[in-house]
């Protein structure tokens, strides 16, 4: 799956991942007043409506971009008819030929990781057929309890060609109350990033690893030392534009092809039509708007080759 994303960054010539994160405060009203309308002040009309923006951007932006980033807590709040709207989503975005990267940012041992992996990788098997669950193309995994939360993951990629993102340095600004520890002298992100890399090893695509890597864009001097640690990771760089990551804080997270890391947008695109930027496209315009977010953002990054 790394070589299908490297392939779909070529085509669209935009190393841009949507961050699909709705919050219902974002649904235009007049999207939430109709679901309301159909199904009351339920759990079933607020999957409704996410269900319908989800849609609308992803049909106004699917031939611009690569790849999106559905985040599983914005779907699990609103219950059973949130997951139905997070598949509803995952399924739509792979018909339309992008790669879906779950952040569900699991990390559990034993069985436990088995199942997480196999519930959002790979196939269970049910009686004589095996079915898939949410059957994302990546997600992201938090490393910190070890190999032991980690190689499930590697397992189930391997068997079915998917990947995942490991959480090296995220963006957040609290991260370094962990992250940035000294061990031996040396920060424990760089630490993980050498795991990674080591993980990587044994789980390549082509030029690239199906293990990759998150770090934030708001770190860019960290990201300068985790490129040269992981040369074969492709980077997750979240953090960008409404965390406050430019377009110049990135470049450090490329090598030199071009290639190597994708980078997320979340509120900036799926909320353009609330900027004063975009204003002109009003809430019935949301669409249009994240598309043209979208191109501002595309143009911005490549500014920095």
């Amino acid at each position: 799956m790394i070589n299908k994303l490297i392939e779909n960054i070529k085509k669209t010539e935009a190393p841009i991942v949507v961050g699909l994160d709705p919050m219902l405060g974002y649904v235009p009203k007049y999207i939430l007043d109709k679901a309301v309308k159909e199904q009351g002040e339920t759990l079933e009309a607020a999957g409704a409506a996410v269900w319908e923006y989800n849609k609308g951007i992803i049909d106004a932006t699917c031939d611009l971009i690569p790849a999106v980033k559905p985040q599983i807590a914005m779907y699990e709040q609103f219950g059973i008819p949130g997951i139905e709207a997070f598949k509803k989503t995952v399924d739509y975005c792979k018909e339309k030929g992008l790669v879906v990267i779950g952040d569900i940012k699991r990390g559990d041992i034993g069985s436990t990781s088995t199942a997480y992996a196999v519930g959002h990788l790979g196939k269970v098997q049910i009686g004589s057929k095996k079915l898939s669950g949410f059957d994302e193309d990546f997600v992201t995994v938090n490393p910190y309890l070890g190999s032991d939360g980690v190689n499930p993951f590697i397992d189930v990629c391997k068997e079915e060609k998917k990947g995942i993102f490991v959480l090296v340095k995220t963006s957040n600004p609290s991260s370094g109350e962990f992250q940035d520890k000294k061990i031996n002298g040396r920060p424990l992100y760089e630490i993980v990033g050498e795991k990674v890399a080591e993980w990587g090893a044994g789980c390549m695509g082509g030029s690239y690893s199906y293990v990759g890597a998150v770090v934030g864009a708001t770190y860019p001097e960290m990201g300068k030392v985790l490129r040269k640690i992981m040369p074969k990771t492709y980077i997750l760089v979240p953090g960008y534009g409404a965390q406050g990551g430019t377009a110049a804080d990135l470049k450090p997270y490329f090598n030199e092809d071009g290639l190597g890391a994708i980078v997320n947008s979340s509120r900036g695109i799926i909320c353009a039509y609330k900027q004063e930027k975009y204003a002109q496209y009003g809430e019935s315009g949301y669409a249009e708007a994240s598309r043209q977010a979208v191109i501002d953002m595309k143009n911005d990054i490549s500014s920095i080759f």
